[in-house]
């Protein structure tokens, strides 16, 4: 369900004036393909397996104990997921309007962190009770925990906000997608997983719907810059030639 962020961003990115969509516009029609052909990409491979072209698939040996039934869970985990989704949305959507009134990054990001840091030492304090759980030895313990604040948290919410306040949230959103892709690479390559057909088909599609994306955005951005050179240039030819002269002197 992560997979929506592109389609729920989009939505509200309209809805809230962030994104332009002209059906008449070669770039309109490129983001919103691209965008959808990214979510179909991601469902492919989520849903669809196909036979393996590098390696063998494994199979689990027992099945897991479920606390309620199938269906139910079934139920409740999309459920989750999806507003997960519909969350993660909210958050680019609110960030970019926070961004378009207060445009200060540093700033920004120690407000996010500040409160972040309390909500979550509440939140240890109420789920942690053994105290010898908040050690930490030099072991993978601590390489976890430094690697998930440095990079996990400090570098991906400081890039995330950058990319915001420059590209705006359609193109932060159009990398979730793009994360199966490294995803199934990783597996391959580390895990010694196998690689299916769908996880190809799926990974073209995804791959094909960026790059649209992509498109979109610089061709928009490059309309909205020759519109607005025509502009100026029309301007200074409605000034008297005399005035024009005195300006360049």
């Amino acid at each position: 369900m992560l997979n929506l962020i592109p389609a729920f961003t989009f939505v509200l990115a309209i809805i809230f004036r962030l994104e332009k969509l002209n059906w008449e516009n070669k770039s309109s029609q490129a983001k919103s393909l691209g965008t959808f052909a990214s979510i179909g990409g991601a469902f492919v491979v989520t849903f669809y397996k196909g036979p393996p072209l590098i390696g063998e698939l494994s199979h689990s040996g027992s099945p897991r104990r479920l606390l309620l039934s199938p269906q139910l869970s079934w139920i409740l985990g999309g459920f989750f997921l999806a507003a997960e989704a519909f969350m993660n949305s909210a958050w680019f959507i609110l960030q970019a309007l926070i961004l378009r009134k207060f445009a200060a990054v540093l700033i920004i990001m120690f407000y996010l962190f500040f409160f972040n840091t309390i909500l979550s030492t509440a939140f240890a304090l109420i789920v942690v009770s053994e105290p010898s759980d908040w050690k930490l030895g030099l072991d993978i313990g601590l390489v976890a925990v430094l690697y998930s604040a440095v990079i996990g948290t400090g570098f991906r919410v400081g890039l995330c906000t950058w990319c915001l306040s420059r590209t705006g949230p359609l193109y932060v959103s159009m990398f979730k997608p793009l994360a199966i892709v490294f995803s199934i690479v990783m597996d391959v390559v580390i895990v010694g997983d196998a690689f299916c057909l769908g996880s190809l088909i799926g990974a073209m599609i995804i791959v094909a719907g960026f790059y649209a994306v992509m498109w979109g955005k610089s061709k928009e951005e490059k309309t909205t810059e020759d519109c607005g050179l025509g502009s100026v240039n029309s301007s200074r030819e409605k000034v008297p030639l005399l005035q024009n002269r005195i300006e360049e002197n």
